[in-house]
């Protein structure tokens, strides 16, 4: 996530409600039994509520302890859930000074066992969507009465809400589908009540609740069930390093310690905050990150640089959350295991992870993990260099805290991809030993298998700078990143070459996808709707894609790689009986005259094998040709 714009913060008046409910949430709305972890933390809100006694007489529950935080409008009640607790509706009973009332509360019978929760691996491609860009499927929730700051729909403007929606990605699963995806990642759809609109969704002011302009709660865990009916997972994007500056948290703070160099509200009324540069004046006590990651395992690294990458606010419209305290952590925990339980996602994508705190978020992976052993989680670690990367993967031995975090995001193949792919006046031995080396440093990582690669998403620019007039270095591109270790992840859009940069704003990499509303000339969800050129790309990616599921070769194969030379990169994925052998030629002019005996580990003049996208058999000779840039994919 990355910098975005604020129009302003106008007298963030939340307060607290009027006492006509002596109760006005409860957190997490409800629960489950027979849940793997017996503590359960009931976040209670309402006007001085701090103060009440609280009893519960209800079978296998007890109450474990009552803590009294600094503002008096919270109450945190530690439940113990025994194993052979029955669902129904438990009655919390509250006693405050001469008044006396009662909360129900729904402890639900789970749908299916913990082993069920399937989640994403590298035997899956992921495909990256902003829901606000992707498609519109109802046009009522665009406008959202309950909202404070109902921001309007205006697809003219790149960095207003647009008005996709929940219903919109439903509409399009037979799409993906025939795409070949088996995994969608969703940016947050979480609400982000907020003066700029935010309708990337990484500014958090509910975290029970989807924003009212996407659907509801009831439409994304009808979409994900939609999803998996086709055999496609969800992951769901979350943000634990900081919420929303509109957050009703930031008027009244359960704790002084809440977040991490407290502001003065006040002072923020009537000013217009421009996170990308503007001047304004800044309110008492904020400090923002020096966004240096390396000082997470920089062993030299001083006590005011890590404290300032870790406990800076990211941007002033997002106020840094402190992890290390014990019971916002325990809210945050229990917020994932109710998303997961409730929706039935298959992943969790945490954002700004190493902005975080390391112990608190190792503790967060534990958790999770031990209530849903199958389930997957990765962390976005915007590093440059992979032994960076690596330190945050779970088992590193370098580190000192094991991080727990299964699977880490591979920004080094990010940040070279576009120069390998796509400067055509590189040298091919550069471009090809780039592929090369990159992999060759797998070494640091305790398990390369769990590394999420990528060529763009949300916060890059793509790909593409331009639509280009050939496909032959796309095309490369795609087969590396579909047929290379690691769980690739496609950012929508790719499939019908959509290009940008975001030199101007984000919104210029985040363009709505042609068709996805009533009103388009354009629909690129069908052939019909998309130029030659698109159609190319879409079948030669479709085609990849649905090969590649189910292929163990690709998902969980060994691989051997052969020094680039000859014009030639080559590689071998192999895994039980299935094996699959990878050329590319790196020159874009000239054909590659290659002695095929260098290869010999692999193959022999006389090996037959089938090419993967063009179904033709082709014979090893003792020397070979091979077209300029030509990509083959050989079982």
């Amino acid at each position: 996530m990355k910098r975005f714009l604020i129009s302003t913060l106008a007298v963030l008046s939340i307060g607290c409600a009027a006492a006509k409910n002596e109760i006005t949430g409860v957190e997490p709305p409800m629960w489950w039994s027979g849940m793997q972890s017996k503590q359960l933390q009931l976040v209670v809100s309402g006007p001085a509520i701090r103060d009440a006694s609280v009893s519960i007489d209800y079978p296998g529950v007890t109450i474990d302890s009552i803590v009294r935080p600094d503002s008096p409008n919270y109450q945190f009640v530690y439940l113990t859930l025994s194993q052979e607790v029955e669902p129904g509706e438990m009655v919390i009973n509250f006693v405050n000074g001469k008044k006396k009332f009662k909360h129900k509360y729904q402890l639900l019978k789970r749908d299916m066992p913990a082993a069920d929760y399937q989640g994403f691996s590298s035997e899956d491609a992921l495909y990256l969507m902003m829901p606000d860009r992707f498609a519109d499927g109802d046009e009522s929730n665009n406008s959202n009465s309950t909202l404070r700051y109902d921001v309007a729909v205006d697809r003219s403007k790149p960095n207003s809400r647009h008005g996709g929606d929940l219903a919109g990605i439903r509409s399009r699963l037979d799409y993906l589908k025939q795409l070949g995806v088996t995994a969608i990642w969703l940016t947050p759809v979480l609400e982000n009540d907020m003066p700029g609109g935010s309708y990337h969704g990484y500014a958090t002011t509910d975290y029970y609740r989807v924003d009212p302009r996407f659907g509801t709660n009831e439409e994304y865990r009808e979409l994900i069930a939609e999803c998996h009916k086709l055999g496609i997972k969800v992951v769901m994007d979350m943000i634990f390093n900081h919420c929303g500056i509109a957050h009703p948290w930031l008027e009244d703070a359960p704790m002084k310690d809440w977040f991490n160099s407290p502001i003065d509200v006040a002072s923020l009324n009537n000013q217009k905050v421009d996170a990308t540069g503007g001047k304004f004046s800044l309110p008492d006590g904020y400090k923002d990150t020096n966004f240096r990651l390396n000082t997470n395992y920089d062993p030299y690294v001083s006590d005011y640089d890590i404290d300032r990458t870790v406990n800076g606010w990211f941007v002033l419209g997002m106020p840094d959350l402190n992890q290390k305290n014990p019971h916002l952590m325990t809210y945050l925990i229990q917020n994932s295991i109710w998303w997961v339980e409730y929706a039935k996602i298959n992943g969790i994508r945490m954002d700004t992870y190493p902005y975080a705190d390391m112990q608190a978020m190792a503790r967060w992976n534990v958790a999770v993990r031990n209530e849903y052993p199958n389930f997957n989680i990765v962390g976005e670690s915007w590093l440059e260099d992979p032994a960076g990367i690596a330190f945050m993967q779970k088992g590193n031995k370098l580190n000192p805290i094991d991080t727990e975090l299964p699977v880490v995001m591979d920004f080094p193949l990010m940040l070279s991809a576009q120069k390998t792919f796509n400067d055509e006046t590189l040298p091919w031995a550069e471009g090809l030993n780039n592929l090369y080396n990159h992999l060759a440093l797998d070494m640091v990582y305790p398990n390369p298998k769990n590394v999420l690669t990528f060529y763009d998403n949300h916060d890059t620019d793509r790909f593409l700078a331009v639509e280009p007039t050939d496909l032959s270095r796309w095309k490369q591109a795609q087969a590396f990143l579909l047929t290379a270790r690691g769980i690739p992840q496609i950012y929508y859009g790719t499939e019908i070459l959509m290009s940008g940069k975001k030199d101007k704003s984000d919104g210029y990499v985040r363009l709505d996808m042609p068709g996805g509303w009533a009103t388009d000339s354009i629909d690129a969800f069908t052939a019909e709707g998309r130029t030659p050129l698109q159609n190319e790309a879409f079948n030669y990616l479709s085609r990849l894609l649905n090969w590649r599921q189910g292929n163990k070769a690709i998902s969980d194969g060994s691989t051997k790689h052969f020094l680039p030379m000859n014009r030639l990169y080559v590689y071998e994925r192999k895994a039980e009986n299935r094996r699959v052998v990878v050329i590319l030629n790196g020159t874009d002019g000239e054909l590659a005259d290659v002695d095929m005996s260098s290869y010999a580990e692999i193959f022999r003049p006389g090996d037959k094998f089938r090419d993967v996208m063009t179904g033709e058999e082709l014979t090893i000779g003792e020397k070979m040709t091979f077209a300029p840039r030509a990509t083959l994919i050989l079982e």
